[in-house]
């Protein structure tokens, strides 16, 4: 969908540890950004390639080759959701915290001057991966905003950061105050899941989250809206206050 010039643009940034973790966790909210003719940007840490794969590890294929196959599953999840998509290739199990790391995220973030992030939450005691992502995505966020930070760009904004549901929300202290309506793109978000065979077991658990999520969107929603039978929903929290001049 194209975007006339003198529409605002708010391009979205989604910062992933893993290739699989964005479609899980925020293809609704990319599908919904692409098809308002904003840009989206994933940016994979990883390729899940030592943690995620186990079939194929289980195959016998070797690691550069179980990294091609993780990259191409991913490049074809963002095309479905009409998302650019970027590996840093920084290695998983462990995701390692490392000072020239954050400094690639914050180049990301002053060229693509993101006006939403979505990124993992800050807790979560079944991957240290999810975690370290976090930290590093926020630490690169204060640091675009610097102007005497060394990177070719201007400071960034303040963009918002929301963080996607983890798999184990109640063990990761998720208590979501933000419910997406994706129920115009979840079938496209269904697709991009689909491209991702390692994982088949999340197809469902992933489909049957949006829904459940859904109705609590409903309940949330006001008595009035008409909102259909089957809304689907991504959960999220968010880090910083919203700024307004109306509450609403």
């Amino acid at each position: 969908m194209g975007m006339s010039d003198d529409t605002p643009s708010s391009p979205l940034l989604v910062i992933s540890a893993h290739a699989g973790d964005f479609v899980w966790r925020a293809a609704g909210a990319i599908a919904l950004a692409s098809s308002r003719g904003d840009r989206a940007k994933v940016v994979c840490l990883s390729f899940g390639e030592r943690g995620e794969s186990a079939r194929a590890w289980r195959e016998g294929r070797e690691l550069a080759e179980i990294k091609e196959l993780r990259r191409g599953e991913a490049e074809a999840a963002a095309a479905e959701l009409g998302a650019e998509i970027e590996f840093l290739d920084a290695g998983d199990y462990p995701l390692r915290e490392t000072p020239e790391l954050v400094d690639r995220l914050v180049r990301v973030y002053r060229e693509f001057k993101p006006a939403v992030v979505l990124t993992h939450t800050l807790a979560d005691p079944y991957n240290g991966d999810h975690p370290a992502a976090a930290r590093m995505a926020l630490q690169a966020r204060v640091l675009a905003q610097a102007i005497g930070y060394d990177a070719p760009g201007e400071p960034l904004g303040a963009p918002p950061v929301f963080f996607f549901e983890p798999h184990q929300p109640e063990q990761c202290d998720f208590k979501p105050d933000v419910l997406l309506d994706i129920t115009p793109v979840f079938e496209r978000k269904r697709k991009a899941m689909e491209c991702l065979p390692a994982q088949v077991h999340m197809w469902d658990y992933y489909t049957d989250l949006a829904r459940r999520r859904g109705v609590q969107l409903k309940r949330n929603a006001g008595p009035n809206l008409g909102l259909p039978h089957e809304t689907m929903a991504e959960a999220y929290v968010r880090l910083y206050p919203q700024t307004t001049g109306a509450l609403a």
